[in-house]
């Protein structure tokens, strides 16, 4: 049996899947005051009348590191920078506490100089003072030779209660994004260990004992150690659990697909080319910052059925922000729920005071209750199709890549819509007329992200570190440390490391074809030595290709598309 959670911003869902079986679902509101008795709570009513000792795993997927950021509640970060020699890379939003070092290292990976312990000491006297919480160590070839990042960290290891090392999360080369994909590492640590302790504290008292996984953004999942030791990997966990349970529950057609996911603040886009989606090839983008982490293209813009509607000069105005839940469901102000609501779209039962809310907002338009209520709903449609828009030209001015290849000459056209979340349903009919093309809803819709996140595969990543001048070998995630001879190349290492991921993802119960194994990452570095030759550094990275470990249980689910035509 396998559990999927999902927590979101408005609420927590989850799923028990056994036996290609959906068995049982919850959705129930997140309490910001109190994460552990959401999760909790959640997990608790989930897991009632369910054999427990069934449970092979619990997969989760989380909005936490994504919010974290997005609203500024991140730990006070210092950043210590070893530049070194060349282009003067100059970075204005790493906060207050930046400081460069002497030192640096060569693009072989040979220290020039190195930075003393009495720098290390001033810098680490500094941020103590200014209460910093966690560090992020990054130096500009450090992919290439770690030694200064190592040391240091060691040298700090018992001031602070996180340090990034940037050779850590990524072997590619990229200063820049390595520095801004530090820094977010280190500002949502003590964030995310919270979260992990939640999570562990609310299984335990439940008697669960089963392996936990986060999803990746690239729709992939990471062991929850891994997760607390590099968070930044759960940035967008969300967005790739929607897009995991779209593709499970949508009919797999080859074509090209817009999918959409509606919550209560927010709406994701994702899209497909030839039923394959869209991949950020460099690493995502968030809060303005260019990051090395992998990726599913996804967009979000601030709509969702619990945004806020006022009027404003005269004119609607329809989020970013969130007040409170719809005033239909107990909340205080108005929202597009509401507006769904008094058109009937949405089955529930009215409310007095939404009426109300929508009767007096109008009047200050000069239209009648229904009108308006159909303005909001039609504005809502409009910007929705705005952000679709603006996101294709963004892809087209750009090479189409997916994670099957680059696409070069290609368009993407959508031919159809998927839609799922909590409005998805009252609203189907609204965006089918706004783009004049069809809009699926699957079947549970309303809880998609979890099954996403529960039928995600299982992913194992390896490293695998050559340098033919110590003849040394590692892989370090399997404890492989052997000798190797001058000639080794990068070919080798390549299939090296595919046939090792493939053994590590069998050894921890998960079949996987070897064909389903990918180098997400691969370099190979000439180290000149006078005029006697060269000797290589290679680093490759490979792991189980994402992807869903079955779509058997929600085949036998009818799509809410064909209950409402057998309806007719």
């Amino acid at each position: 049996m396998i559990i999927g959670i999902d927590m979101g911003g408005t609420n927590i869902d989850g799923v028990a899947i056994d036996e290609g079986r959906l068995i049982k679902h919850v959705k129930r509101p997140v309490d910001r005051s109190d994460y552990f008795l959401s999760i909790w709570g959640a997990i608790k009513e989930l897991l009632q009348d369910v054999n427990k000792e069934k449970i092979s795993r619990i997969q989760l997927s989380t909005t936490i590191s994504t919010n974290a950021i997005v609203e500024k509640r991140i730990s006070k970060v210092g950043v210590i920078l070893q530049r070194g020699p060349g282009l003067s890379w100059e970075f204005d939003d790493l906060g207050d506490h930046v400081e460069d070092v002497s030192g640096s290292v060569d693009h072989r990976g040979i220290p020039i100089a190195s930075a003393g312990t009495d720098e290390l000491a001033r810098i680490r006297d500094d941020f103590s003072h200014h209460s910093v919480e966690s560090v992020a160590l990054i130096s500009k070839f450090s992919t290439r030779n770690p030694t200064f990042e190592k040391q240091a960290a060691d040298f700090l290891k018992d001031s602070f209660q996180n340090i990034t090392m940037g050779h850590t999360l990524s072997g590619k080369l990229s200063f820049p994004r390595r520095v801004q994909t530090s820094y977010l590492n280190a500002a949502v640590s003590s964030t995310f260990q919270n979260f992990a302790i939640n999570i562990r504290n609310a299984l335990k008292r439940e008697g669960i004992d089963a392996p936990i996984y986060i999803l990746k953004a690239d729709g992939g999942t990471i062991d929850l150690d891994g997760a607390i030791a590099k968070p930044v990997e759960t940035i967008l966990s969300g967005p790739a659990a929607s897009f995991m349970g779209m593709s499970a529950l949508l009919a797999q057609d080859h074509i090209d697909r817009c999918l959409l996911d509606i919550g209560g603040t927010t709406t994701d886009l994702f899209f497909l080319v030839d039923g394959v989606p869209v991949f950020e090839p460099s690493g995502i983008e968030i809060d303005g910052r260019k990051t090395l982490v992998r990726a599913i293209y996804s967009t979000s813009i601030g709509l969702g059925g619990d945004s806020y509607v006022r009027i404003e000069g005269g004119e609607l105005k329809i989020g970013p922000k969130r007040m409170d839940h719809a005033i239909v469901f107990g909340g205080k102000y108005l929202t597009p729920t509401d507006a769904l609501v008094y058109l009937g779209d949405m089955k529930v039962e009215h409310s007095q005071k939404s009426a109300e809310a929508i009767e007096e907002a109008a009047q200050a338009l000069q239209m009648s209750a229904e009108s308006f209520a159909k303005k909001i709903i039609a504005q809502f449609c409009k910007t929705i199709k705005f952000a679709v828009d603006s996101a294709l030209q963004k892809i087209h001015e750009n090479p189409v890549y997916t994670i099957k290849e680059l696409l070069s000459d290609r368009t993407l056209k959508p031919e159809s819509f998927g839609v799922i979340g909590g409005p998805a349903e009252a609203l189907r009919g609204h965006l089918q007329r706004e783009f004049n093309l069809p809009v699926e809803l699957p079947p549970a819709f309303e809880i998609a992200n979890a099954i996403g996140a529960a039928l995600a595969r299982p992913t194992v990543e390896i490293t695998l570190l050559a340098d033919t001048d110590r003849k040394i070998l590692s892989i370090p995630e399997l404890g492989v440390y052997e000798e190797i001879d001058k000639s080794y190349r990068l070919e080798r290492a390549k299939d090296r490391a595919l046939q090792e991921v493939h053994k590590a993802s069998e050894a921890m119960g998960f079949a996987s074809d070897i064909a389903e194994a990918e180098i997400t990452e691969a370099s190979s570095f000439n180290m000149i030595k006078g005029y006697y030759g060269a000797d290589r550094n290679i680093r490759v990275k490979a792991q189980i290709k994402p992807g869903l470990i079955t779509q058997a249980p929600l085949t036998q689910l009818k799509s809410r598309n064909e209950e409402n035509d057998e309806s007719k």
